[in-house]
């Protein structure tokens, strides 16, 4: 697979989930801190975002905002200060008086008070569910619809590309920018609005094919703040509008940006289990091996085979996760030739044994 994918590969569990909302009049949502990211697309209306610890984002229609590290926030119908934020209403309350959630549902895996999960986003039969729904609030004012969902994610996996992203991107609808991103959106609004045939296959397929985009566009554009400062600081970064050349968000949209280090990456990622060396990489990518490892170094943070060692660990304990596969079949997945010389390296990185590790993630995960 592509750097991309694999990093989104190796991070997700399960199936994204997602809810719908409709509110009028003034109106506050709060949202904890959770394990994995959150997003959040503006089907009708606009509202405010304001994560913890940062600045206030104003969302328009058809802006989507993703959340990659899973910060807590409120929405709100108007800038609120923090003392007015601390007293926003659980989201599951007004989810749970939009759409009661079955008596079957609240004893299910996919509880919102489930203790695994501990997001404010709650599961169940009915997410992202098409057809109408009740307007909470004022219903003769302006009306803001919502899908808020999350994509579970195990972070100790994390690839460099993933923990770059700042604590909010927001992607705001511009006419002519990110076209995948705005079909993938406006797609998501017709699923939603139409209760079609085939809806509950077709909406998380979308929400999954929406993460896609989303990295995309800030992997393509310019940026209003330097995403390396903006993700230390916690504030959000702006795609799209002039100011800052594409690539100063950080290392990786200039490394996939480059020809040699992204070549270079794309074979690794391709083949992690066969034998490479730094010169057969560097004929790959049609230079030298000395220029390789320094293009490479400055914009991954790591040379070749590091790189690549570091690569072929976080593929194994997503094997070990996601699959029931013996450890021989993963050694040889993953470039090792024997059990031992993976359990070794594995537990370097990890501080842990891989038949250790698969069973905290099975006990971890083990509802779902």
């Amino acid at each position: 697979m592509d750097v991309v994918s694999d990093a989104i590969a190796a991070v997700r569990i399960g199936r994204p989930s997602s809810n719908r909302l409709r509110v009028g009049g003034a109106w506050s949502a709060g949202i904890p801190a959770y394990e994995g990211a959150g997003f959040h697309v503006v089907l009708e209306g606009g509202c405010w975002l304001l994560p913890d610890g940062g600045e206030p984002v104003r969302l328009g229609a058809g802006d989507a905002v993703l959340l990659p590290h899973g910060t807590g926030h409120v929405l709100a119908s108007a800038p609120l200060d923090h003392g007015a934020a601390a007293l926003a209403v659980p989201i599951e309350r007004l989810l749970a008086a939009a759409r009661p959630t079955p008596p079957s549902a609240a004893e299910s895996p996919e509880s919102p008070e489930s203790p695994r999960d501990g997001a404010a986003v709650p599961e169940g039969p009915l997410d992202g569910a098409p057809g109408p729904l009740p307007v909470l609030g004022t219903a003769s004012g302006p009306i803001t619809e919502l899908l808020c969902g999350k994509y579970r994610l195990e972070h100790s996996r994390s690839h460099p590309l993933m923990l770059e992203l700042p604590d909010v991107v927001h992607l705001p609808n511009r006419v002519g920018a990110h076209p995948q991103l705005r079909a993938a959106v406006d797609l998501l609004g017709g699923e939603l609005a139409a209760d079609g045939a085939g809806g509950a296959l077709a909406v998380p397929s979308l929400i999954d094919l929406l993460l896609v985009y989303m990295l995309r566009a800030w992997l393509a554009s310019p940026r209003t703040a330097v995403g390396a400062d903006a993700a230390s600081s916690g504030s959000a970064v702006e795609f799209g509008a002039a100011g800052v050349g594409p690539g100063a968000g950080g290392r990786w949209p200039a490394a996939l940006g480059d020809r040699v280090v992204a070549g270079a990456l794309r074979a690794l990622h391709e083949d992690p289990a066969r034998g490479w060396s730094v010169e057969e990489l560097a004929a790959s990518t049609g230079v030298s091996r000395a220029t390789l490892t320094r293009r490479f170094t400055a914009l991954v943070g790591r040379a070749p085979m590091a790189y690549l060692a570091w690569w072929r660990m976080t593929r194994a304990a997503a094997l070990l996760q996601q699959t029931a596969d013996p450890l021989d079949v993963i050694a040889r997945r993953v470039g090792y030739a024997t059990p031992y010389a993976l359990s070794h390296a594995f537990s370097r990185q990890f501080g842990t044994t891989p038949g250790r590790y698969r069973d905290r993630m099975a006990a971890h995960f083990s509802d779902g």
